[in-house]
C-alpha cells in the first residue's frame, strides 16, 4: 500500500508528511516546504492519534446526546438569540487549526446569512499586525516571498523570531544555505540569545519593543549613505518623502539610546544590510505581538521598498505565520475586519459577495476582533458564541477575565477534538469534531502554498467534520439551499470561484484557476502557491515581480513611522519585562503535543527564565511566583546568564490541564494594536518572588490507577508512556504521607515498600501481583531518575536489591541517570552525550554518527554545540 500524503498539523511552515501503512510518520521528500525534513513535533504526530481524552459524542450541559438533538439545540438557541437580540448578539471564534473548507463555511454562515461580522479567529493573536502591514504597503494581504528565497538571499534578518525552535524546518533550510554559501550573512534581532543565534553573524540584543526605532534608524542611515533607490521610489511608490523625513529624526545616537545597542553594533548591522543586494527579512511574533505591531511591520517593509529589494529572488519582507492554516483563514475572511476572499466592507465588495452568495443579508460592517469579542460577552452584548478548535482561556490575554466572560454567556458552543480543556469546561454544548488524520481539506502555509490535508483514519465515535456540523446548523436555521454541501471539494470550488468573481485583477488573492477541479483532481491536488489563474496557471513563487501593487494607483506605500513605547511600562513595583513564546517541543496550548511523551522530555515543566542578577535569592530548581497587575503564575526557576537583564521569558503553552497555575496569558494585559487588534504579548511588567515550599516530590501511577492530582498548591503533569506522572509541591507537609496519598489513590490490598528519611522526605513503592502500581518520592528537591521509574512499570525489578534501588529512585548497579533529554527525536540524554564527547566526539557530526542526535530535525544542534563547548574545556582541565 502506498503511503498517505498529507500536511503537518502544526506551524505555518506547512510541511508535507507521509504516513506509511504501519503508521510511521516521515517527511514528504516531494513537498516544496520541507523536502522530506520534519521537526520533532511533526515526527511525533503518530503519537498523538490515540483516542484517549477525545470528545466522541455531542453533549448538552454534560449529558451525551445524539447529533439530531445537538444540532437542533444549537440551531434553536442561535435562532432565539437572533430573534430576541439581533444577529450582532451571536459570534463565532475560529482557529488556524480549521481547514480552509471549514473556515469558509463558518465565515459564510456568520457574515453572509446570520448577517453579523462577528467571525474572528485565534490568528488575530499571531499575525493580524502582519496583515495590516502588508495591506498598508501593498494594498493587499500578500506575502511576496517564497521559502526558496532563503537559499538565494545574501543576507537574512530574523526579527522577533526564535526560528530554530518555532519554525525548525525553515531554520534548517537557512542552516543548510549558510553551509553551502558561507558568505551569506545571518542577522538575529532579538532581546534574547536564543538557539537561533547559533548561526548568526550578528546578534542584536535590543531592548524589548524597540524594533521600530532600529529600523527607522536603518532607513535614515541608508538614505544618508546613498543606498536608497530613488528611481524605484519615484516610479513604484508613494509616501517616500514623508517616510524619509520621519526616519531622519533617528540618528545613530538616538537609536542607540532607544535600543540599548552600541554605535558599533548598529553600524555593523547597517553596513551589512547596505552591502547585501539580496535582502530577506523574516519576522514573526516578536514584531506582531505588540501594541505598535503594524508600525513595526511597516518599518521593516519600508527598508525593502526604499531599496527596491522585493519582487525578485532572495528579497522581500516575509512574515512567518504560526499556525498550519492561518493563511487559509485570511483567504476566506476569517478575521472580523475581512469579508471574504480578501474583500472588505466597502459597498462594492459587499455587493460582490452578496451576488455570489445569493444573499441579501450580508453584513455591512466589521465585527468584534478577538479581545473585543470576549469583552462583548462580559458586557452581555453577545449572548451566544461558537468556538472552533481553540482554547481562548489559555491563549487570550487577561485570560481569567475571559473565563469569567464565558461563564456569563447563556449559550457557549465548543467544537473540539478533546473532551477536557480549559475552554470545554465552560461549554453549554460540546460538538465532537474530526482531528488531524481524520479530516479532509486544504491548508495554506506562510509562503501562500495551498496543500492538501488528507484523511487516513476513520472518523472516531460520532465525530464529524466542522464543515458538516456548521452546514447542518445552517440548514436548521433556514439557509439550506446555500449549505447543502456533501463533499469538501464542493466547498473548495466555491471558495476558489469567489476569489475570481468580479476580480478583474484588482485583488491579489485569486485561485479561480482551481474552481473547476473535479473531486478526484482536488483529492490529488499538488502543492501550489497562489495566485492560480489565467495569468499564473501554475501559481507563482513570488509576487510584485512587475512592481504592480494593489492600491488604486498601482503603487506601493511607504509609511512614516513614529516609534511608540509599549502600553504598559515597568515600575518600582513591577520592574521586569515578561516576554512569552514557544519552546522547542511544544505547540500552542499543548492540547495535541501534550499527548506525546517524547515531547515532554526536553522541557517538562513550565518555567521562568531570568538573569541571576535580577533575582539573586532565587536559584535553579526553586519555584517562583511571577506576578503582574492582572494575575500570577507559579513556575520553575531557570536563571540564565544569557537572559537580558531586566527581562524574563515564560513559555506560552501550559494550561489548566497540565499545571496548576501556569497560564501565562492570565498575566498579560489586553492591550492591542489600534490598527490590527493584535494583543501585546511580548511586554508585560512583572515581579518575581521565591515561593517558599516545605517539600516537593514526584508521583507515578499506572494510567488505569490515576484518578486526580493530590491537594497541593503546585502540580505539573508530565506525559509518560503508560504512566501518570506529576511533579508536586506544597507549603505544608502532610502529617501522614500514607493517609494523604490514599485520599487520591486507593492502595488497599497493595504491598507497600516505604522509607521515612526525615522531615519532608518520604519514598514509597506500591506493588500488586509483582507489578509496580505507584511510586512516590518527596523531599527538599526532586530525586528520582524518571526514566528508571517509568521503565519499572513495564519491566518490574526482580531482586530485592533492584527494588531497594528503585525505592531510592535510582537504577541498581552502576547505571547513571541519562540526565536531561537533549535530542527528543531519539531520546538521547545529557549523560550519553557527555560520554561520547569524552570518547572523542568533539563535534556535532561525530555525535550524530555515534548517537544519531541532531540527525533528524536538527532542533537540538545548538544545544549539542553548547554541551561540546562547555565540556571540552572541562575535559582539558581534568
Amino acid at each position: 500500500m502506498n503511503a498517505h500524503r498529507t500536511t503537518c498539523a502544526y506551524c505555518g511552515v506547512g510541511c508535507g508528511v507521509l504516513i506509511a501503512a504501519d503508521g510511521t510518520v516521515s517527511g514528504d521528500p516531494l513537498h516544496p516546504a520541507n523536502f522530506g525534513r520534519l521537526c520533532v513535533k511533526g515526527s511525533a504526530l503518530g503519537e498523538t492519534l490515540d483516542l484517549q481524552g477525545r470528545l466522541l459524542a455531542p453533549e448538552i450541559k454534560g449529558q451525551q446526546v445524539n447529533w439530531e438533538q445537538a444540532l437542533s439545540y444549537v440551531a434553536r438557541g442561535l435562532r432565539e438569540v437572533i430573534d430576541q437580540y439581533g444577529p450582532q448578539a451571536v459570534a463565532f471564534y475560529g482557529s488556524g487549526q480549521l481547514l480552509t473548507e471549514d473556515y469558509y463555511v463558518a465565515n459564510k454562515l456568520m457574515k453572509g446569512f446570520i448577517g453579523a461580522g462577528n467571525m474572528d479567529t485565534n490568528s488575530r493573536l499571531c499575525m493580524a499586525s502582519a496583515v495590516v502591514g502588508y495591506k498598508r504597503a501593498f494594498g493587499a494581504d500578500a506575502v511576496p516571498c517564497s521559502y526558496e528565497d532563503i537559499e538565494l538571499a545574501d543576507c537574512v534578518i530574523l526579527i522577533g523570531s526564535n526560528t530554530a525552535w518555532a519554525h525548525p524546518v525553515v531554520y534548517q533550510r537557512l542552516v543548510k544555505a549558510k553551509q553551502q554559501r558561507p558568505d551569506m550573512q545571518v542577522i538575529v534581532v532579538d532581546p534574547r540569545q536564543t538557539a537561533t543565534c547559533d548561526i548568526a553573524d550578528i546578534h542584536l540584543p535590543l531592548k524589548p519593543s524597540s524594533d521600530a526605532a532600529l529600523f527607522c534608524g536603518l532607513l535614515n542611515w541608508l538614505a544618508q549613505q546613498g543606498y536608497v533607490d530613488h528611481a524605484f521610489l519615484a516610479q513604484h511608490t508613494q509616501g517616500s518623502a514623508e517616510t524619509l523625513a520621519a526616519a531622519a529624526t533617528w540618528p545613530i545616537a538616538r537609536v542607540s539610546t532607544e535600543t540599548g545597542l552600541s554605535g558599533e553594533q548598529l553600524l555593523a548591522f547597517f553596513r551589512t544590510v547596505a552591502e547585501s543586494p539580496r535582502l530577506l527579512s523574516l519576522y514573526s511574533m516578536g514584531i506582531n505581538q505588540s501594541s505598535s505591531g503594524v508600525d513595526k511591520c511597516n518599518a521593516i517593509i519600508n527598508i525593502h521598498l526604499a531599496t527596491g529589494r522585493l519582487g525578485k529572488p532572495g528579497c522581500g519582507p516575509f512574515s512567518i505565520t504560526g499556525q498550519p492554516n492561518a493563511m487559509g483563514g485570511r483567504e476566506v475572511g476569517g478575521l472580523a475586519n475581512q469579508l471574504a476572499a480578501h474583500m472588505v466592507f466597502t459597498a462594492d465588495d459587499i455587493a460582490t459577495v452578496s451576488r455570489f452568495w445569493g444573499s441579501d443579508n450580508v453584513t455591512k460592517s466589521a465585527g468584534y476582533n478577538a479581545v473585543d469579542l470576549f469583552r462583548a460577552l462580559e458586557n452581555d452584548e453577545i449572548k451566544a458564541v461558537w468556538i472552533f478548535g481553540t482554547n481562548p482561556l489559555v491563549s487570550l490575554p487577561d485570560a481569567d477575565r475571559v473565563s469569567s466572560a464565558l461563564l456569563r454567556c447563556p449559550l457557549v458552543i465548543v467544537s473540539d477534538i478533546m473532551r477536557d480543556t480549559d475552554t470545554t469546561r465552560r461549554a453549554t454544548v460540546l460538538l465532537p469534531a474530526l482531528g488531524w488524520g481524520e479530516k479532509n481539506g486544504t491548508v495554506t502555509n506562510s509562503e501562500r502554498c495551498i496543500s492538501r490535508q488528507r484523511s487516513f483514519l476513520p472518523a472516531p465515535g460520532d465525530a464529524r467534520p466542522d464543515w458538516w456540523i456548521i452546514s447542518q446548523v445552517a440548514q436548521r436555521l433556514g439557509f439550506g439551499d446555500a449549505f447543502n454541501y456533501t463533499h469538501p471539494a464542493e466547498i473548495f470550488r466555491e471558495h476558489a470561484a469567489l476569489s475570481g468573481f468580479e476580480n478583474h485583477g484588482n485583488r491579489a488573492f485569486d485561485i479561480s484557476g482551481l474552481a473547476t477541479l473535479s473531486n478526484e483532481q482536488w483529492d490529488h491536488l499538488s502543492p501550489v502557491q497562489w495566485p492560480v489563474n489565467a495569468d499564473y496557471p501554475q501559481g507563482s513563487a513570488r509576487l510584485f515581480t512587475s512592481h504592480h501593487y494593489y492600491h488604486a494607483d498601482g503603487k506601493a506605500r511607504l509609511i512614516p513611522i513614529t516609534p511608540r513605547p509599549a502600553k504598559s511600562q515597568v515600575s518600582a513595583a513591577y520592574p521586569l519585562v515578561m516576554n512569552t513564546g514557544r519552546i522547542r517541543d511544544q505547540w500552542h496550548t499543548m492540547t495535541r503535543t501534550g499527548k506525546a511523551a517524547k515531547l515532554m522530555q526536553h522541557i517538562s515543566e513550565p518555567f521562568c527564565q531570568f538573569h541571576p542578577d535580577d533575582a539573586p535569592d532565587i536559584h535553579a530548581g526553586d519555584l517562583l511566583r511571577v506576578e503582574s497587575t492582572h494575575g500570577w503564575a507559579l513556575l520553575r526557576a531557570q536563571p540564565d546568564q544569557l537572559q537580558q537583564r531586566g527581562s524574563v521569558f515564560v513559555p506560552m503553552h501550559w494550561n489548566g490541564i497540565y499545571s496548576a497555575q501556569a497560564r501565562v496569558s492570565a498575566l498579560v494585559a489586553a492591550h492591542v494594536d489600534p490598527l490590527s487588534g493584535q494583543p501585546e504579548s511580548k511586554f508585560t511588567p512583572v515581579r518575581l518572588g521565591r515561593w517558599h515550599m516545605q517539600w516537593q516530590g514526584e508521583l507515578f501511577t499506572r494510567l488505569e490507577q490515576a484518578q486526580s492530582i493530590p491537594e497541593v498548591a503546585y502540580w505539573s503533569r508530565i506525559t509518560q508512556e503508560g504512566v501518570a506522572h506529576s511533579i508536586l509541591a506544597d507549603t505544608s507537609t502532610p502529617d501522614d504521607w500514607l493517609v494523604w496519598l490514599n485520599e487520591t489513590v486507593d492502595m488497599q490490598g497493595w504491598q507497600l515498600q516505604q522509607a521515612e528519611l526525615g522531615k519532608g522526605r518520604f519514598h514509597l513503592l506500591a506493588w500488586r501481583d509483582g507489578r509496580l502500581q505507584l511510586a512516590f518520592y518527596a523531599g527538599p528537591k526532586p530525586m528520582p531518575d524518571r526514566a528508571v521509574v517509568v521503565k519499572a512499570f513495564s519491566q518490574p525489578p526482580q531482586s530485592a536489591a533492584e527494588r531497594l534501588a528503585l525505592l531510592g529512585g535510582q537504577a541498581h548497579g552502576e547505571g547513571m541517570s541519562q540526565g536531561a533529554t537533549i535530542c527528543s527525536c531519539y531520546g538521547i540524554g545529557e549523560q550519553a552525550i557527555y560520554e561520547a564527547i569524552l570518547d572523542g566526539c568533539d563535534d556535532t557530526q561525530k555525535l550524530g554518527a555515534r548517537l544519531k542526535c541532531g540527525t533528524n530535525c536538527g532542533s537540538c544542534l545548538p544545544e549539542l554545540k553548547k554541551l561540546i563547548q562547555h565540556r571540552i574545556p572541562a575535559l582539558r582541565v581534568e
